[in-house]
Formats: structure tokens, C-alpha cells, sequence
């Protein structure tokens, strides 16, 4: 029997939970338990589906068994239900790195924990646990769940158990050496609902613009709907700020750019004024971000997580032989675990060569590598360039780059070979990481693959790969 149940959004009706099948073709008849992620409700429901109607994976067409109705349900919203993936402790292949960002995102609290595959032994598990000291802060403790050979778990050779389950039934009663008692499951990220596959270029009365979130020398941002029903950002473009045709070209270029520390382009409207639609990310810019209270309150550790983080979505553009062109503060938004994402990546081009240079716009000259400034030349190496001063952005916590100057001494500085000082409280492996982004020869710089690795790797020389066993 294959069962899935329905995630609060779905497609096919406002209940909280509903239960549907779907159609296989024949040649796939086989049945298998499906059961809903996220909110993980008890019911079930028996499931097939038409692989004709599984759209690019993103939604499955559904029948309701209890009503007969049939529509779309998110696809990652449900899991077999004879696998691990059910348990709301358990994340598959996640890794040591994203684990931390996720235990110590807001909402969970020391011994929030979950269970994930070993990223080096095949076959094994790791068990992570939130931890709170008062020298260390929030950290997160890592033990290896070892395998007996005739089946079976454990931690501690002292206390063995017949299944990932009943480990955790243990230690959520008892912490026996561990760092803390299991307390809850992490919390997970909620999925993006997908967007319907054709609605790219879409009719402006589809979307209600709610909340002005901010203006710049282009347009405005706002929160606002779709259909009256999906929340997402809306960026309109002041008319004549580009010819529609050349954004619409840029636009279907950019829209192919997927990862997970991208901001997701939705759609778009062509006819002026042009807007384009985004995910919605609540915390706003991380320029904005790290000036208020709870910004200002990041330890140096969770700073360079976010730096990881861009340096891993920049990777994926320098892999897709992509140029951002405005890589700051301002162009990086946080969602509510605060993990970072890039927004407006390539919409540079396209502003600067139809509209900057006949209106004589603001130009980002302290982001700006040498050569984008003197000579237009623009590149991957150019973006690694601003990638070093927005590290100062994050570690500052939104200072100005280059204090006290004007942007005609910062260019007279550069041609000098000036450097901007390491600001206060920086690492000197932080400030060496932001020197080699402004070697002058753009070759000379790191790649975004190196930067990421680096700075995902800046603490690993202080910590164990594992806790000692209880």
C-alpha cells in the first residue's frame, strides 16, 4: 500500500490532514507506505502515481481517499513510511557542517539532537546534540553510533540496543554520559513550496504587494502574495531602468541558477514596470540584519558560518561559469534560521549596461575590484574581490567598508596598493582569507570552491571530529 498524507500547504484542500492516491503506470504497480515530513501526523493513506504527471519531481498528482478530489501535493513533503526518514529525529544525508547550522538555528535548545548517516563510514550513523556551556557557548556534540556485527547499536559498548529507536528512547530518558538528555528532534526546515512549473511570466493582477520592505536607486522591495495565497518578496524596477527585452533574456538565465544559498527567482512580470518575484525571507538583508539586536548578539563562529555559506553559493556560480557583479552585505538575505542566501545575482549586468552609464547611478566603487573600476573588466576573480570586503561587512557587523573615505581616496588608495587594516576583533586567519581576495593580479585570487572550504574548515583544527565515548 503506498501512503503519503498532506503537509498544511498542500494543493488539494485547507484541512490539516487529508489522505490520497496517486497513479503509477503499469509497468510500476508495485506499492509502497508513503507518510508526510515536517509535521509527521499518524495518518496515512494509499498512494500511485503517473510518472507523466510528476513534474520535473517538484508535485505528484494526488487522489483523496476521502473525497475523491484530486489535485497536487508537494513531493518533498512525504517519505516511505518503512524507512528511517519518518522519524522526526532522523536527516538522511546531512552533513556534519549543515547539521550545526540547523541544531543551532533559533527555536532549538540544548539537547535538541538528531541521528544522520556517517559522511565517512557507509552503512553507519552520528548522533548530534545541542550543548550549552558557560565558557563555550552553544556548540554541538558529535558521537559515532557503532554497528554490532549480529545487528544492532550503540554508543557505548556497555549499553547496546536492537534499533536506531530504542538508542533514542534511552538516551532521551537518561544523558549516561552523554553531553545532555535527548530532549526533542531538531527542528527542521520547512520546505519551499514549490512553484507550478509554466507560471514564469505571470499577470501582475496575480500578485498583492502587502508590506514596502525597502527602496533603493531602481525600485522597491515588497512583501506581498501570490494568488492570494504564497508569500513572497517583489522587487519592481523603476521604468526605463532597463529594456524589458534584455531583462527577459537575463531573467531566463538566471531562473536556471538553483541552490539551496541562492534566493529562488519565481517569476516575473516583463511589461513595465518590470517586477520580479522571489522567495520571501523574513530577517530581510544581512547588512540590515547584523545592525539589529539579535545580529549584533552572532559570536565570531556563527559570523563565519555565514561567510561559509556565501562562499558556498558563489561556488555554484563560479561552477556555472556565472558573474554576480554586486556581491555585498545588501545583496545577501537571511531566512528564519538564519542561514544566508544571494540574492540579485546577474541583475547588475543588465542595470549597469542599460541604465548606469546614461544616468550616472551609484556605483558600489568600495565592493568594486581595481580592474571593474578602471577598465570595466568584470569576472569571477572581480566578485572573489568584493567577497573580501563583504567579510568585513559580516565581521564589523555592517560597518562601511574603508571608514572615513569618499570613494575618489578609495580609488586613489588603490591604485596604490592600499589595503583596508584589519578591523578590530578580526582573526589573523580572517584578515588573511580577505588579503588574498585582494591580490591585485585578479589571477592570484582563491577560487570560491577554496573559500568555501576554508572558512567550513576555520575552526576544525580546535574541535575533535567526535565526542570520547560515555
Amino acid at each position: 500500500m503506498n501512503c503519503w498524507t498532506r503537509p498544511r500547504s498542500s494543493a488539494l484542500s485547507g484541512k490539516r490532514t487529508e489522505t490520497y492516491t496517486l497513479h503509477l503506470s503499469e509497468a510500476l504497480s508495485s506499492e509502497m507506505t508513503y507518510k508526510r515530513l515536517f509535521d509527521r501526523e499518524k495518518t496515512l493513506c494509499s498512494v500511485s502515481f503517473h510518472m507523466k504527471h510528476n513534474l520535473n519531481g517538484d508535485w505528484w498528482l494526488a487522489k483523496s481517499l476521502m473525497t475523491g478530489q484530486e489535485g497536487f501535493i508537494p513531493s518533498n513533503y512525504v517519505a516511505r513510511a518503512d524507512t528511517l526518514e519518518v522519524e522526526k529525529w532522523f536527516f538522511k544525508d546531512m552533513s556534519r557542517r549543515e547539521t550545526e547550522r540547523l541544531l543551532l538555528a533559533p527555536g532549538n535548545k540544548p539537547g535538541a539532537f538528531l541521528v544522520r548517516e556517517s559522511e565517512t563510514s557507509k552503512g553507519s550513523f552520528s548522533l548530534s546534540v545541542r550543548d550549552n556551556g558557560p565558557e563555550q557557548g552553544d556548540v554541538v556534540k558529535h558521537y559515532k553510533i557503532r554497528c554490532l556485527d549480529k545487528g544492532g547499536y550503540y554508543i557505548s559498548p556497555s549499553n547496546t540496543f536492537p534499533s536506531l529507536q530504542e538508542l533514542v528512547k534511552y538516551y532521551s530518558r537518561t544523558a549516561d554520559g552523554l553531553c545532555q538528555r535527548l530532549y526533542a528532534p531538531c527542528k527542521p526546515k520547512a520546505p519551499q513550496q514549490p512553484w507550478a512549473h509554466d507560471e514564469w511570466e505571470i499577470p501582475r493582477e496575480t500578485l498583492k504587494m502587502v508590506k514596502k520592505l525597502g527602496a533603493g536607486q531602481f525600485g522597491e522591495v515588497w512583501m506581498g502574495y501570490y494568488k492570494n495565497t504564497q508569500k513572497v518578496a517583489i522587487k519592481t524596477l523603476k521604468e526605463g531602468t532597463m529594456a524589458p527585452e534584455a531583462f527577459l533574456q537575463e531573467a531566463n538565465l538566471m531562473k536556471q541558477l538553483k541552490h539551496e544559498r541562492l534566493v529562488r527567482l519565481h517569476a516575473v512580470v516583463t511589461k513595465e514596470p518590470i517586477l520580479i518575484v522571489t522567495e520571501f525571507m523574513i530577517h530581510g538583508c544581512l547588512l540590515d540584519f547584523l545592525k539589529t539586536d539579535e545580529g549584533k548578539k552572532l559570536m565570531l563562529n556563527k559570523l563565519i558560518d555565514m561567510s561559509a555559506q556565501i562562499a558556498e553559493g558563489m561556488a555554484y556560480i563560479e561552477r556555472k561559469n556565472y558573474i554576480h557583479r554586486d556581491l555585498r552585505a545588501a545583496n545577501i538575505l537571511v531566512n528564519e534560521t538564519l542561514h544566508c542566501k544571494i540574492a540579485d545575482f546577474g541583475l547588475a549586468r543588465i542595470i549597469e549596461s542599460e541604465y548606469t552609464a546614461q544616468e550616472g547611478a551609484k556605483f558600489p566603487i568600495k565592493w568594486t575590484a581595481p580592474e571593474a573600476i578602471n577598465f570595466g573588466t568584470f569576472s569571477i576573480k572581480s566578485d572573489v574581490w568584493s567577497f573580501g570586503i563583504l567579510l568585513t561587512e559580516i565581521v564589523t557587523y555592517g560597518r562601511i567598508p574603508y571608514p572615513g573615505m569618499t570613494n575618489p581616496e578609495v580609488i586613489r588608495n588603490l591604485d596604490r596598493s592600499y589595503r583596508m587594516p584589519s578591523p578590530e576583533g578580526c582573526p589573523g586567519e580572517l584578515y588573511d582569507i580577505m588579503m588574498m581576495c585582494w591580490k591585485q593580479k585578479p589571477e592570484e585570487r582563491p577560487t570560491f570552491e577554496f573559500l568555501q572550504s576554508t572558512l567550513n574548515d576555520f575552526f576544525i583544527a580546535t574541535e575533535g571530529q567526535y565526542e570520547m565515548q560515555p
